[in-house]
């Protein structure tokens, strides 16, 4: 209490009677906001704890992070351009009932999960190709720009400067200056190195059109919570093929090199089909939301033919105000679903109770549940907090594998070996509450064999965590995960 009393006398120049008064008084009304927008408990007492006895700082970190606000303004126009898109999602709906049909037993639940409150439904004829060393995929985006033909349509979270990200950006000027219609949507703070370099300026005396999605604003953090993120990761060549995955536009030779923890490993996959709408249908949106400009949603381009015998799909959006918690949702059941595997690779593990409950249930019922993550990490926060649930992962039987080959940064599920959730999601509470998010679900056996020997080389360049040795690292370890773990309620 000395401190705080310090700290209002001398701030607000208030004599020090009326200190604990005024300390009560916010404290109430804060716990009244805290009850008013009904936080998880956990939540809401770790705010109520950081207001109570650092009223100042809590409260101040609370209107930047707290709660979940995309601003009034932005928030009506999703609101509003949703019920326009609510319209045509119902028509790709009834198009794609007999490929519903076409489901195996375990994937229709799942798939009726995640085409709810307005989303897309699985539809089949899909060609999907696996693609997993960096170089090579850069190198495939400039082949594809180089063979378009209509249009080129990006969305990132992050474009690094350097390396082949830059050949990627030379070759989509190449193509807006032959009269492909280019369009290039960048969050704002993922990209905001490259908002600040000559590129902006460069693509657009080119044609392309570049919107910055999300701009963070200075004195408007009070409307919009300043690190909800575009975290999409969309490329779609002439509205027929859509490459999507984990990999941001960066070349890993020269991307957060300064880390210390070796070359970002990513796994994109392209697909050619009626799918690629989808992704195209979720880009349109966005790209609209984010324009001042554009007033009305009513953007789609017809699917594409469909392949004999191909894969069936469906593209999975969320985020906040838009389908808001439907990924955690579809998390919950894919995990209460498996029945024989389940393995899961994220390099940013902080799932929330009932999630962590889910998996240790999964292994108590006889599923082997695997965990994949980097055993070095680039948030040092993340990497202490998601040991903390390590103990009681393995003594649930869960196996936790350290990938030693880099940053490990697919994110994906394998269900069963059946069922394939795969894109930019990380196992976190900022992508399960706070990011706009990209996945594709795919119900192929096939593509699911060839996803799995992938996870299989991922396997091979990992560590398996021992439970016994675990137990015995130093105590001083525990009560950093745990102190770390304390904070992954507020993020």
């Amino acid at each position: 209490m000395n401190i705080v009393a310090f700290l209002f006398g001398s701030v607000f120049g208030v004599s020090l009677i009326w200190v604990p008064i005024l300390h009560a008084l916010i404290v109430i009304l804060f716990g009244f906001r805290l009850i008013s927008v009904r936080r998880p408990v956990g939540v809401a007492f770790a705010w109520f704890l950081i207001g109570m006895m650092l009223p100042l700082l809590g409260i101040s970190l609370y209107i930047l992070i707290g709660e979940r606000p995309v601003g009034r303004k932005l928030t009506r126009k999703i609101v509003r351009m949703n019920r326009e898109y609510e319209g045509i999602t119902r028509c790709m709906r009834e198009e794609c009932i007999a490929d519903r049909e076409k489901l195996p037993p375990e994937g229709r639940a799942l798939s009726l999960l995640a085409e709810s409150r307005n989303g897309s439904p699985v539809v089949s004829g899909n060609k999907l190709e696996l693609h997993t060393e960096s170089l090579k995929i850069l190198q495939n985006f400039i082949d594809e720009i180089n063979r378009a033909q209509k249009s080129l349509h990006l969305e990132f979270y992050i474009w690094a400067l350097d390396g082949d990200a830059d050949r990627v950006g030379e070759a989509l000027i190449a193509a807006a200056k032959r009269g492909i219609a280019c369009r290039v949507l960048l969050d704002s703070l993922g990209s905001k190195d490259w908002f600040k370099s000559p590129w902006p300026g460069r693509f657009r005396a080119a044609g392309i059109r570049v919107t910055e999605a999300l701009p963070i604003q200075v004195g408007r953090f009070q409307f919009r919570r300043a690190d909800l993120r575009l975290h999409r990761k969309i490329f779609v060549i002439d509205s027929s093929i859509v490459w999507t995955g984990s990999m941001n536009m960066v070349d890993p030779r020269t991307f957060k090199q300064d880390s210390g923890v070796g070359e970002w490993v990513d796994a994109m996959v392209r697909i050619e089909g009626p799918v690629a709408a989808q992704f195209e249908l979720t880009f349109a949106f966005d790209w609209s939301v984010d324009n001042p400009s554009i007033k009305h949603f009513n953007d789609r381009e017809p699917p594409a033919s469909p392949h004999e015998g191909a894969a069936l799909a469906q593209g999975f959006s969320s985020g906040p105000v838009y389908r808001d918690d439907i990924l955690y949702q579809v998390l919950l059941s894919a995990i209460m679903d498996a029945r024989e595997e389940l393995t899961i690779t994220t390099p940013y593990f902080g799932p929330d109770d009932g999630l962590i409950q889910a998996l240790m249930a999964a292994a108590g019922r006889g599923v082997k549940v695997t965990l994949i993550v980097p055993k070095l990490n680039d948030s040092t926060l993340v990497a202490w907090s998601s040991r903390s649930f390590y103990a009681d992962l393995m003594g649930a039987g869960v196996k936790i594998a350290e990938f030693h080959g880099g940053l490990l940064h697919t994110k994906s599920l394998l269900i069963d070996k059946r069922i394939a959730i795969f894109g930019s999601v990380n196992f976190d509470q900022r992508s399960l509450r706070l990011n706009f998010e990209i996945s594709l679900i795919v119900y192929n056996e096939d593509f699911c064999k060839t996803f799995e020997k992938l996870i299989e080389s991922y396997l091979a360049q990992s560590d398996l965590v021992d439970p016994k040795k675990w137990a015995k690292r130093p105590r001083w370890h525990h009560y950093l995960e745990n102190a770390a773990h304390l904070a992954s309620p507020l993020l």
